[in-house]
């Protein structure tokens, strides 16, 4: 193997992979997804993001006992090889993989949208490709660098989140001048706090599943993370109080101030419309500005994410060994080059899909997060062998939390498939065939090479 194909530098703390995590879950899924989980579910979609939220703490958990155990691991699927065999880890690899080199390609032109609110004459394709060139440069500087531009644009919108979430609260329980305080009474009127039933909870899971996916990418930073035993429970800890705390109470807030029937039907974000019941001057502007962070902060961790991947796939001898080529600055350049593609290939996907673009990769999406889930929920099961004594972290309540989180996610797998789009369900199903089929060829030509023992 080549001197330059080695080692990643271990440069992450704790501090920039909890922000990498919540840059990569607090995107587009919380700004432009919320209208769509409101309009499913209604008031319930409070229930739905917490019923998400302990889910991902129960996946989670599992993820970082799994780390401390296994020191040597470079990325999460190392963590499944080694308990489930070498098919759930080449499967959970590349639809982790797709998730992201997809979620960017629907996050540069959802970026280009939000950007052309200020350049309405300039057009989408010119945008994208200033965001996704911006992203890529960032990217294929130090980890470091990557690391503390990912933090602060976290940062950011995290801080504007904290102030909507008091201002929201404000207004919900206090009464001033012209404004009443509507407390609880828009969380049962309009048809009740389950205005369409289980059904319409069980669809709005598909969209939180998706929103909370790609908290999991600490267990992709491991190779890059100073002390990884110490640093991932801490990291999972932290970023988890934080993704429930800036998902239930913004969405508490919206429904709580806005009839559910009135969010989606309005032509702007929830966001936006509470900001204005505040009185923010330029309150569009502002939370505008907030959104694209966000997103940017996304696709910024996305192709962190995916680059990794395929540099570890590179390092294994599973794709060329042109991806497993480092930088001076130590960050797989082909690799980001490779992922970077696929934001050009989300513009060009738009020009037919239009608007839709990023409503259709959201379902496919949300399965693929789904099955992430499942993969990780199994391999920290199996994980545990009775004659080990662990040390450091463990998850106490084992195996009754990983057991919950398996029949749950089953359950809302069998809700999701009977209440999606038939389309979105066959395009899902057919990339995860084709990525199957790609196993059984790989699998013989490496039989055949003597690198895979069967």
């Amino acid at each position: 193997m080549e001197k330059d194909t080695q080692k990643l530098q271990r440069t992450m703390t704790s501090r920039h992979i909890m922000m990498m995590a919540l840059g990569g879950s607090i995107g587009a899924g919380l700004f432009k997804g919320s209208s769509e989980a409101i309009d499913m579910a209604g008031p319930a979609v409070v229930l739905a993001y917490l019923i998400g939220g302990i889910l991902l703490l129960f996946i989670m958990q599992g993820l970082a006992e799994m780390a401390v155990q296994n020191s040597g691991a470079r990325t999460f699927r190392d963590l499944v090889q080694s308990v489930l065999g070498v098919f759930p880890a080449y499967f959970l690899d590349w639809i982790y993989w797709k998730m992201w080199v997809l979620n960017i390609a629907a996050e540069a032109v959802v970026a280009a949208i939000f950007l052309q609110y200020w350049f309405p004459d300039t057009p989408i394709w010119m945008l994208a490709l200033v965001v996704s060139v911006s992203v890529t440069i960032v990217n294929l500087l130090s980890v470091k660098i990557f690391a503390e531009t990912e933090y602060w644009l976290a940062l950011i919108k995290i801080s504007v989140i904290v102030i909507f979430i008091l201002s929201g609260l404000l207004l919900l329980f206090v009464s001033f001048g012209e404004h009443t305080a509507p407390t609880f009474s828009n969380l049962t009127e309009h048809g009740g706090f389950f205005p369409n039933g289980s059904a319409g909870l069980m669809t709005a899971m598909l969209v939180v599943i998706y929103s909370y996916g790609g908290t999991e990418i600490i267990g992709i930073t491991l190779a890059e993370t100073k002390d990884p035993e110490k640093v991932v429970p801490k990291a999972v800890r932290g970023t988890l109080t934080r993704i429930i705390a800036f998902y239930l109470f913004p969405f508490f807030i919206i429904v709580g101030l806005i009839p559910w029937d009135q969010v989606n039907g309005a032509g702007e974000s929830p966001f936006v419309m509470v900001f204005q019941m505040i009185g923010v001057p330029g309150a569009d502007h502002v939370m505008n500005a907030v959104i694209l962070l966000a997103i940017i902060s996304s696709m910024n961790s996305g192709l962190y994410g995916s680059s990794r991947v395929l540099y570890t796939q590179a390092v294994d001898g599973r794709v060329p060994k042109l991806f497993a080529r480092l930088s001076p600055k130590k960050v797989p350049f082909f690799a980001i080059l490779m992922c970077t593609a696929s934001l050009y290939a989300g513009v060009l996907i738009s020009i037919f899909a239009g608007s839709q673009t990023f409503n259709y990769l959201m379902g496919s999406l949300g399965y693929t997060v789904l099955f992430i889930w499942l993969i990780i929920a199994f391999a920290h099961l199996k994980s545990r062998k009775p004659q080990n004594q662990l040390s450091g972290y463990y998850v106490k309540w084992f195996p009754y939390t990983t057991w919950i989180a398996i029949i749950s996610l089953l359950a809302i797998l069998v809700g999701i498939v009977i209440n999606t789009s038939v389309i979105i369900t066959g395009v899902t199903l057919g990339i995860y065939l084709f990525i199957s089929l790609t196993y059984l060829v790989r699998r013989r030509s490496l039989h055949a090479q003597g690198s895979l023992q069967v």
